[in-house]
């Protein structure tokens, strides 16, 4: 049929109309199901139908639309669903709970033979892009996952509310990718006494979040992968201690291992009490009469850490590598390691820069200690300036700790202290104090402790050695 007969039946601007939409007429247009996106009023019946529509693409044009409680999406009712912004959609949650209630019926792992046809078929890969979340309400979170396969968050951003995005119960191969978590009260990125197999976190900015940017409390939690993001601030002064990153074993049956922080800055607030950019505490419950164990297994490296009373605390961890970072700011320490094993720390920059000089830098401490921990290996560590510290390097009841080629400068009282250290060894490390107004005391000391080699090191300082407890050969001491 001829242009010049459609015309006249159908009108030039219908068909427009249809040209211009035919590439998403099978999309939930949320407006055509009632929203209205004025910001008064509730629109959340009208979301709720759209995802209910089982159209799978549930789009928001430009605009504000308030909600008072959450939209749930039952992903074995509505089949695959997509929530979808365009970077120029605002949803205000202005009831309590979740903006978007993500439930899946996956309960197995990620192996390809526990995942049960109806997640293929109805349920895989539920996606929210391009949208903005605020919290108008005290208990009002961002979006909350249960039961999923393949959760996909991207170009999103969360704030304002309780918690930016918590995973509950159990999902498995998490995407959380180039968002913006901004000020919540409660926690960035939530994992709730989860059971989370391989999750990545990339990109994104997490900040200002009162109760910490990354925290995973309890649960069964293994392969977390965070990399390139901006980590920040997520500490507030009258709130409890928390982390930019924090990982909670305590009382966990499981815990979280399989840890990776790369190539991230992760920074601030050393005016929060027990402040710190990473914290893991590994001790867990595995059974019950069971003894403890230590969970671990984490790599952090290529990261920037700074402005915080402690860069790195580890306690009761078992198998950590920390390699190729930057720390400075650290306002009680630098790394704190206490009742842990099997900690290797590479070349890594602990240095006290004067560009960063301004506001309170001077009550800055920065240090390394390591208390109540064994089976240690420190190689090319490079400490700069650590002040009013026992010691800018401190191993207190200590075992098997292998030191080798460190360098200790320009800092107060003892450049290397073993404190009660048993069977370890110090090797071609090089400690001294060459400033004007030196504060420090000896290159090296050792007090109790026995069955230590302490070799060919360059001692500028002098050391101390308590009778009996070390074997010296080949150490240069004077300037």
């Amino acid at each position: 049929m001829s242009a010049s007969r459609i015309l006249p039946s159908f009108g030039f601007t219908a068909i427009l109309f249809f040209l211009l939409h035919a590439g998403t007429a099978l999309s939930a247009d949320v407006r055509m199901c009632g929203a209205k996106g004025d910001g008064q009023t509730d629109d959340t019946a009208a979301i709720q139908k759209a995802v209910n529509s089982g159209d799978g693409r549930v789009s928001f044009p430009k605009g504000v639309y308030r909600m008072t409680k959450p939209v749930v999406i039952e992903l074995d009712k509505t089949g695959f669903t997509a929530l979808t912004g365009d970077g120029v959609a605002r949803v205000v949650m202005a009831g309590a709970g979740a903006a978007f209630r993500f439930v899946g019926t996956h309960a197995g792992s990620a192996d390809p033979e526990q995942v049960k046809p109806n997640v293929w078929e109805r349920q895989r890969m539920p996606m929210v892009d391009g949208m903005e979340i605020v919290g108008a309400h005290p208990e009002a979170d961002g979006i909350e996952a249960t039961g999923t396969m393949q959760l996909t968050i991207t170009r999103t951003t969360v704030r304002e509310a309780r918690h930016g995005i918590r995973l509950a119960t159990l999902n498995r191969n998490v995407l959380i990718a180039d968002c913006h978590i901004y000020h919540n009260r409660g926690i960035g990125v939530f994992y709730d006494d989860v059971n989370l197999h391989q999750s990545n976190i990339s990109g994104c900015h997490i900040s200002y979040c009162a109760g910490g940017g990354i925290v995973s409390r309890g649960g069964n939690v293994r392969n977390i992968q965070i990399g390139t993001c901006d980590i920040e601030m997520n500490m507030a002064p009258d709130a409890p201690p928390t982390a930019n990153v924090l990982i909670d074993c305590t009382g966990s049956r499981y815990g979280t291992g399989e840890v990776e922080i790369a190539g991230c800055t992760i920074q601030h607030s050393s005016k929060s009490p027990d402040s710190a950019n990473i914290r893991i505490i590994g001790r867990s419950n595995p059974a019950k009469d069971q003894p403890v164990v230590r969970e671990g297994h984490v790599t952090i490296t290529g990261n920037v850490l700074s402005d915080v009373r402690v860069n790195v605390h580890l306690r009761d961890v078992r198998g950590v590598v920390i390699t190729g970072n930057t720390f400075y700011m650290g306002y009680d320490h630098d790394l704190l390691v206490e009742e842990s094993s099997n900690i290797v720390v590479g070349p890594n920059n602990f240095d006290r820069n004067p560009r960063y000089g301004y506001g309170d830098a001077a009550k800055v401490n920065g240090g390394v200690v390591f208390r109540g921990s064994a089976d240690c290996t420190l190689d090319g560590l490079h400490i700069n300036g650590a002040w009013r510290k026992p010691a800018a390097l401190m191993i207190e009841k200590s075992s098997r700790f292998n030191i080798a080629n460190c360098t200790i400068l320009d800092s107060d009282n003892t450049g290397l202290l073993l404190k009660e250290v048993t069977n370890s060894k110090v090797a071609g490390c090089m400690v001294r104090d060459d400033r004007r107004d030196a504060k420090s005391g000896l290159s090296l000391k050792v007090e109790g402790g026995h069955g230590n080699w302490i070799v060919q090191n360059l001692l500028a300082n002098g050391h101390e050695v308590a009778p009996a407890t070390s074997r010296m050969e080949g150490n240069n001491d004077g300037k």
